[in-house]
């Protein structure tokens, strides 16, 4: 017996004594249960409060307790579902029979809990190619597992008009940190993966050189065929191939301005423009924080490159509020307008209202100051990677309701200006790149600057 035939049984169990699904905070607690992990550690894998976790589990144990007719808990649960596995038909047969059968359905939509980035040892696609296994042609070992999502409907429509009907050559994708971009495109293979002879995902490091990347893809192309070629673009020519760099940035310089290569990486982008400019049917996805310098002369050369800025998730960020059980629905809207969307700070911060504030959103929102706690790490990290000039820019942006760029910053002595006209305009843009501010128009039309909430506030703290 495993997990998921445990989480099946509870699954069928919670679902006819409450009409509900285990969603999947529940799902975590069980499967974190079975492999003996601390409550602690399960709420700080779900981003929630120790207290919400023991309080869900409770209502768990007393389920299982009573259908049972024994006491379980954390300590006894994987024990004594093991024993009752192999001595009590109730469940035995449960699971013979649903899993034989391919009835098992797993809390409807929802899936077993997976934090992060966590990569997935073997998750790879099938194709109907009948010279090369499946695990030969869609290598997915460096992807998060996947998990169906169905909140990004508009953007994964833009992107399979994109790939597979326009036959793009080079997309990129670009956001926040924590704004989905790594779980949008593992869902986009998912949909995909049919279309494609190769499939291969790399997550990039500041160790992952042109060169050794180059070498890596021909020798995936070219496994079991008769005919090899030493050039990359010859088998991106007879292939149609799906190749997705996740965290393009980490092959950019900190401390520059957005998309300034790394000194041992500069190559990359000669790499991007050979690709998007030479004719072949396959597609290099970008996935990075930063929008990389040349997509925007590519897409001015109205070459075979397309870019994605990815936003909030808006409204359907409320399931993220749901599973997190939190009051005063009048206020999630707010509270995601503030959080710009964002899942992964949304997640942080429903643990805060949770531990701190008892749930209210309501409450946690009439704070007198926006607090950021567990999030101003991450935003910390972000801000650091910012040139000298763009954190002049932020500074001075953060005083005002929105700027206009004709009104630029000045020294002590209210004349001199803090940048030269070309640096002001280029870290302008570099924020732009970054996502960390807005542009919106006046009453006149004209383009006035805003930065995005939450830096606004760290900013400020700073």
């Amino acid at each position: 017996m495993d997990v998921k035939e445990v989480l099946a049984w509870a699954d069928k169990l919670v679902f006819a004594k409450t009409g509900a699904h285990l969603n999947n905070l529940q799902q975590a607690i069980l499967a974190g249960a079975w492999d003996s992990q601390k409550y602690r550690d399960i709420a700080e894998d779900y981003h929630c409060s120790e207290p919400n976790v023991k309080r869900v589990a409770a209502s768990l144990w007393k389920l299982i307790s009573d259908e049972l007719d024994e006491k379980i808990d954390k300590k006894n649960f994987r024990a004594t579902m093991e024993r009752f596995y192999i001595s009590n038909s109730k469940i035995q047969n449960f699971v013979q029979s649903n899993f034989n059968q391919g009835e098992i359905n797993f809390c409807g939509d929802s899936r077993y809990y997976d934090t992060g980035k966590t990569r997935s040892p073997s998750a790879n696609s099938s194709t109907n190619s009948p010279s090369q296994q499946p695990e030969q042609r869609h290598n997915l070992t460096e992807a998060p597992e996947w998990e169906h999502h169905n909140n990004r409907l508009a953007e994964i429509t833009t992107l399979k008009k994109w790939i597979l009907a326009e036959k793009i050559r080079l997309v990129n994708m670009s956001g926040l940190p924590g704004i989905g971009k790594t779980t949008l495109a593992r869902e986009l293979v998912e949909q995909t993966k049919d279309n494609f002879d190769y499939i291969l995902w790399r997550n990039c490091s500041e160790t992952l050189t042109l060169k050794s990347f180059q070498t890596n893809l021909i020798e995936f192309f070219s496994q079991n065929q008769e005919t090899k070629s030493s050039s990359l673009i010859d088998y991106l020519r007879l292939n149609r191939c799906l190749i997705i760099l996740d965290d393009f940035q980490e092959l950019f310089a900190p401390e520059k301005f957005a998309g300034t290569y790394l000194p041992e990486a500069e190559s990359y982008g000669k790499f991007l423009k050979e690709m998007a400019r030479s004719p072949h049917k396959s597609c290099f996805l970008i996935l990075s924080w930063e929008k990389p310098t040349e997509i925007a002369t590519l897409e001015g050369e109205n070459r075979h490159c397309r870019s994605l800025q990815l936003g909030g998730l808006g409204e359907a960020a409320t399931e993220i509020l749901t599973n997190k059980d939190l009051k005063d629905r009048h206020k999630w809207g707010e509270l995601i307008q503030l959080y710009s969307g964002n899942p992964s700070w949304l997640n942080i911060v429903a643990a805060t209202i949770d531990d701190l504030f008892n749930r209210s959103v309501d409450r946690f929102l009439s704070y007198p100051t926006l607090f950021l706690g567990d999030l101003e790490p991450r935003l910390q990290e972000y801000y650091q990677r910012l040139s000298e000039p763009e954190k002049i820019v932020m500074g001075w942006l953060v005083n005002q309701e929105a700027a206009d760029i004709f009104q630029k910053p000045v020294g002590a002595n209210g004349h001199s200006p803090l940048l030269p006209d070309a640096d002001f305009l280029t870290a302008i843009q570099s924020l732009r790149k970054r996502g960390l501010i807005e542009k919106i128009s006046d009453n006149n039309g004209a383009s006035l600057f805003i930065v995005q909430g939450l830096f606004k506030q760290y900013v400020k703290n700073q």
